[in-house]
C-alpha cells in the first residue's frame, strides 16, 4: 500500500509541472517503460525533405536537414525509467552540429495493478542552442494513455510544454497533442497513423495557420522483443509546419545481469 501511494504521489508531483525538440524526436510514446536491469539504445533519424528555406527568428532553416538523435533509456524498476537524449543536426553549408541534450524521467502505473489502460507520465527538460531554437531551456510534461484492443493499438499523449528561457518564456504553457492508431497486419508488421500538433498556449490557441500539425503514415516492425523499428513519412497540414519529413527509429534493448528477476 505504501509503495502504491508513493507512486501515485510521484505522478501527481510531476503532473503539476515542455515542447519536445521539434523534428528531432518524432514519436508517440506508449505507456510501458524499459524493464528493470535493461537499457534501450535508440537512434532517431529525421530528414526534412521540404521545410523552411530561410532563417526564422535567427533559427536555422530546416530544409534538407538531417536530424540525428541518440536516446539512451534505462529501466530501474517496474514503474520508473530515465532517458537521456543527444540532438544533432547536419545540413549543407552548416556542417554537422551538436544541438543540445535533454533528460527524461518517467513514471508508470505497474502492470500488476491491472488497470484497464496503460498510464505513465514523463518529464523532459533540457537545453538546445539558440541557433536551433528560440527557447534555449524547455520543460515538457507528457501524460501517456494507451490501450491494445485485439489487433488495434491506440495511444494518446496530451503534451504540455513550457519555455524556461528564451523568447516564449512569458507565453504560458503550450498544448501539443500526439496520437497514434495502428493495426497488426501480421505478427511482425503493424501500420497506422501518427498525429503531431503544436496548438499554442492553453486557453489561447494560435490561429490554425500558425499551428504546427503533421500526419505520419507509419510502419512498425516487431521482429524481436530486443529490437524496435519505426518508419514514417510526415505531411504538414499548415503553413507553419515543415511540409514533408521522413523519419526512422531503430532501437536495441540490452539486459544487464539478473535477467528475468522480478522486482518486489
Amino acid at each position: 500500500m505504501f509503495r502504491n501511494s508513493f507512486i501515485l504521489l510521484a505522478l501527481l508531483v510531476f503532473a503539476v509541472c515542455l515542447q519536445a525538440q521539434d523534428n528531432y524526436e518524432i514519436q508517440v510514446y506508449g505507456a510501458d517503460t524499459v524493464e528493470p536491469h535493461a537499457t534501450m539504445v535508440e537512434f532517431h533519424t529525421n530528414f526534412t525533405v521540404d521545410g523552411s528555406k530561410a532563417p526564422t527568428d535567427d533559427v536555422r532553416p530546416t530544409n534538407h536537414a538531417i536530424h540525428e538523435t541518440l536516446e539512451i533509456t534505462h529501466g530501474f524498476n517496474d514503474w520508473f525509467e530515465t532517458g537521456f537524449y543527444v540532438f544533432t543536426s547536419a545540413r549543407s553549408g552548416d556542417g554537422w552540429d551538436w544541438v543540445g541534450d535533454h533528460i527524461r524521467p518517467r513514471f508508470r502505473i505497474p502492470e500488476k495493478w491491472h488497470w484497464p489502460v496503460g498510464i505513465s507520465i514523463s518529464n523532459e527538460i533540457g537545453y538546445q542552442r539558440r541557433s536551433y531554437s528560440p527557447d534555449t531551456w524547455t520543460w515538457e510534461i507528457r501524460p501517456i494513455v494507451d490501450k491494445k484492443i485485439g489487433p488495434w493499438y491506440l495511444s494518446f499523449n496530451p503534451t504540455i510544454g513550457k519555455s524556461l528561457h528564451g523568447e516564449n518564456v512569458k507565453n504560458g504553457y503550450d498544448f501539443s497533442p500526439n496520437v497514434k492508431i495502428s493495426y497488426d497486419f501480421t505478427k511482425i508488421v503493424s501500420g497506422g497513423l501518427e498525429y503531431y500538433g503544436v496548438l499554442g498556449p492553453i486557453g489561447s490557441f494560435d490561429p490554425i495557420a500558425d499551428q504546427e500539425q503533421q500526419i505520419f503514415p507509419s510502419i512498425d516492425l516487431n521482429v524481436s522483443p530486443q529490437w524496435e523499428f519505426n518508419f514514417g513519412v510526415g505531411v504538414g497540414l499548415t503553413r507553419s509546419t515543415d511540409h514533408l519529413i521522413v523519419k526512422a527509429i531503430i532501437g536495441r534493448r540490452f539486459t544487464w545481469g539478473r535477467q528475468g528477476e522480478k522486482v518486489p
